[in-house]
């Protein structure tokens, strides 16, 4: 809970100075636009950070290192197919929010005789689970720069 926090304190703070008076109010925002590029109270971009999490909600997490960037899943099997299953781990490589930053990367299991086998990945499916992640955190600094 408290970790969930922190970026929000951030945020709250570069707003707080995003409205300071003055005639230099321009480039104040701008400078705090910039600089929630990069909000960290962690050790790597909080908006990364909060979207990996939200786009992972549906799976069990097994690992979380807020300051080495890392989230790891442990298997999960959807519903709907309960023979194959999957585990992710996601790395985020940098304190800015940008493409280059997210890398995920899966494991796919099938049940075979009741043994799980590994199984290939679709090429696309980390990349579009990074893609994913990307459009989550933008939209998130979107919302906090309030643009």
């Amino acid at each position: 809970m408290i970790r969930s926090a922190r970026p929000i304190i951030g945020l709250v703070l570069l707003g707080l100075l995003a409205g300071c008076g003055g005639g230099r109010d321009k480039q104040r925002i701008q400078v705090a636009t910039l600089a929630a590029s990069k909000t960290t109270t962690i050790g790597v971009n909080a908006y990364l950070w909060r979207a990996t999490l939200d786009t992972l909600s549906f799976m069990p997490i097994q690992q979380v290192d807020s300051n080495g960037g890392v989230i790891v899943t442990d298997w999960y099997a959807n519903p709907a197919v309960p023979t194959e299953r999957m585990k992710l781990s996601v790395a985020i490589l940098d304190q800015d929010l940008r493409a280059d930053a997210v890398r995920v990367s899966a494991q796919r299991q099938v049940s075979q005789a009741g043994t799980w086998i590994d199984a290939p990945v679709q090429a696309a499916t980390a990349q579009k689970l990074e893609d994913i992640i990307l459009s989550k955190a933008r939209d998130l600094r979107r919302t906090a720069v309030g643009g």
